[in-house]
């Protein structure tokens, strides 16, 4: 600690005024908090590993040079085991969508945003990042490879497999796992195995900051290394803890796919797919792994919750992909899904389609909208779409434009949140209200088919040149299902078309404009 004290005085002129240590992370670094007396703070750290530490700093200077996220490295001492970076601040994005996680995987559209820039924001660091990067600083080495992949693999077969006494052929298993590493390290499209990106290996929700507007910044990413862009996207959207809803996580996936184009070529739909089920299944594997070391061996309750979420991940993408040719492998994974002990949470996602990686359920939804191109629909006409909720028993909104009224829903199909004591106070905009409603789940298939019928009808207007349009949702009283059916479907037109959106939710004297994105 006083050599870290002596650092900061050769930096900052003066001691710090105060000094707090923050909690731990999962490595043995110790961070703590320097604020001088202006009011003004930054985070001392403290290694115990030069590499690690020569990596971790070498990694921050070359993305400062890039321009990304991170934080900025101000002073660092000459063993590099201590240094000083900017202060991020103390909200993590695991923080900011502890709601959802909590309410088991029901997010918030807020936090669904947050997810939203996170993911977009990853193909930035992983090939912009990789450019002119030199690898052989990473550590504890410089690339992802066969012999990382069997040295995960086998980690499963010790620390989880061999716990759950199922008896199995080992040298059956180990030519399956050698198939298998090689082809997660052989991507057979050229286009893709030819690009360079960085490997952030712990991409997780823990390891994002938010500044006040929510835009994400990357910190512990001294692991990393040279390797498939796959890997990240796997290991974030596929996290046993996070819940991640089918719907949303294939949102995600959307995102992260439009974004990536912005950086380098990308392959196509169904083998983007694909290779992503591949590492959705070896990062299955290597939780599991880490799950049962920490949780059978080291007895550590955390991570012992965690192995029935992760092994329903598992249950779920042996039950909808079709590209695993690893039979024994296979088998050995099914037995593990049956056994009693991982039977506590055994559901079925609730779609008629069944949970499926496919090129046309994650991506295009509706194929009767073309093929999986994954571009928004390009608004360039002046429409003007007027969304209200209302009460039916104040009357329907009158449509002002003189063009004659539009689209009216009537909510009162749906459970009525309303009916119960703690809501009667809240409105559809508040989270309780909407945790509600989601969970019921009435409204989310209600919404589904409000969805389609407004999408072709403003794509139309656009078209068309059309420049009013207006949807209106009643229920009871205007309070609880009517402005959460108007909110989502406001934030869903201007989210998809760009166009300028006004919500009044009359009952409730509240309104707000969701201006044109090139406004």
């Amino acid at each position: 600690m006083q050599k870290l004290l002596e650092l900061y005085k050769q930096w900052r002129g003066q001691e710090p005024a105060n000094v707090q240590q923050l909690a731990g992370s999962g490595s043995n670094r110790i961070y703590i908090r320097l604020t001088d007396t202006d009011g003004k703070s930054v985070i001392g750290v403290i290694g115990t590993s030069r590499d690690e530490d020569h990596a971790f700093i070498y990694l921050t200077e070359h993305f400062t040079r890039r321009k990304l996220p991170v934080p900025r490295i101000l002073a660092q001492s000459d063993d590099q085991l201590r240094y000083i970076q900017t202060d991020l601040g103390s909200t993590s994005l695991f923080d900011a969508i502890r709601g959802g996680r909590e309410a088991g995987g029901r997010y918030t559209l807020k936090e669904q945003e947050l997810l939203k820039r996170t993911i977009r924001e990853l193909p930035n660091i992983q090939i912009r990042g990789a450019r002119e990067l030199d690898f052989s600083n990473c550590y504890p080495q410089a690339e992802f490879d066969g012999d990382s992949v069997l040295f995960d693999l086998n980690y499963f077969k010790y620390c989880f497999l061999k716990a759950t006494e199922i008896d199995f052929h080992e040298l059956k298993l180990e030519a399956d796992f050698r198939l298998f590493a090689k082809d997660l390290t052989t991507d057979p499209d050229p286009s893709v195995q030819n690009v360079d990106s960085f490997l952030y290996r712990d991409f997780q929700a823990r390891n994002v900051m938010l500044d006040h507007d929510g835009n994400p910044f990357f910190i512990d990413y001294q692991g990393g290394r040279k390797g498939p862009y796959y890997y990240d996207l796997a290991s974030f959207l596929w996290q046993a803890s996070a819940k991640y809803p089918y719907k949303l996580r294939r949102e995600l996936v959307y995102e992260y796919y439009n974004s990536l184009k912005n950086y380098t070529e990308v392959p196509p739909v169904r083998h983007f797919v694909n290779r992503l089920s591949l590492f959705v299944l070896f990062r299955t594997l290597q939780v599991l792994g880490a799950y049962g070391f920490r949780g059978y061996f080291e007895q550590k309750k955390h991570f012992l919750e965690s192995i029935p979420p992760a092994i329903q991940n598992l249950r779920e993408l042996l039950a909808s992909s079709s590209t695993f040719h690893y039979p024994y492998l296979m088998e050995v994974l099914k037995l593990i899904t049956e056994l009693p002990q991982y039977q506590q949470i055994r559901t079925v996602a609730s779609r008629a389609d069944g949970y499926k990686i496919t090129d046309k359920n994650p991506y295009n939804p509706h194929p009767q909208d073309g093929p999986a191109t994954f571009s928004k629909y390009d608004a360039q006409g002046p429409l003007v779409v007027k969304v209200f909720s209302f009460s039916y028993t104040k009357g329907i909104p009158e449509d002002e434009s003189g063009n004659g009224g539009g689209y009216v829903f009537d909510c009162r199909s749906t459970h009525n949140p309303g009916r119960y004591e703690p809501y009667k106070k809240l409105t559809g905009l508040d989270d309780p209200v909407i945790r509600f409603l989601e969970d019921d789940g009435e409204i989310l298939t209600f919404l589904d088919s409000v969805y389609k019928l407004a999408d072709n009808h403003v794509r139309r207007y656009i078209q068309r040149g059309f420049t009013s349009l207006m949807f209106c949702f009643g229920c009871t009283g205007g309070q609880h299902r009517s402005v959460y059916s108007a909110q989502h479907l406001a934030e869903h037109i201007h989210d998809k078309f760009g166009v300028e959106v006004r919500i009044c939710h009359r009952e409730q004297k509240i309104n707000q404009i969701l201006k044109a994105n090139n406004q």
